[in-house]
C-alpha cells in the first residue's frame, strides 16, 4: 500500500492497494482526478490490470438521507479476447463487485462505524 492509506482522500491524491480477484493478486493505483465536495469525485487508475477505468461518485441530497449514483466505465486488455470475457463474466464480476462495495459504505454510513475510519 502506497500514498493515501488512512483518513480522507483529496483532489490529486492517490492510493495503491492490493486485491484479490480470481485468485490473482493484483496492485492497483487511482488518483482522485475531479472533486467537488460533496456532491462529486471521480477516481481513476493510473496503475493496474485494466487497460483503463474511470470511477465517477455523485452524491445527492434526498428527504431520507444521500443518494449515490455511481458511474464506472472501464476497458480490460486483450483486445478482441478482453471483450469477449467481458461480456462473458466479467461485467457482471465487476457489477456485482460495485453492489457489495456500495453495501458496506452504507453499513458504515449509517452507523457509528465510519468514525474508525476517520480516526486511523
Amino acid at each position: 500500500m502506497a500514498g493515501v492509506t488512512n483518513g480522507l482522500i483529496g483532489l490529486n491524491e492517490w492510493v495503491t492497494w492490493r486485491a484479490r480477484h480470481f485468485g490473482i493478486n493484483q496492485n492497483l493505483t487511482t488518483k482522485i482526478t475531479e472533486f467537488e465536495h460533496p456532491n462529486y469525485f471521480s477516481d481513476e487508475m493510473i496503475k493496474g490490470a485494466f487497460k483503463s477505468f474511470k470511477h465517477e461518485h455523485h452524491f445527492e441530497n434526498q428527504p431520507n438521507g444521500t443518494l449515490m449514483t455511481d458511474y464506472f466505465d472501464y476497458q480490460f486488455p486483450l483486445g478482441f479476447l478482453g471483450k469477449i470475457a467481458d461480456s462473458l463474466f466479467l461485467k457482471k464480476y465487476m457489477t456485482d463487485l460495485l453492489a457489495k462495495r456500495n453495501f458496506t459504505i452504507k453499513e458504515f454510513a449509517e452507523s457509528d462505524k465510519w468514525k474508525q475510519i476517520l480516526q486511523n
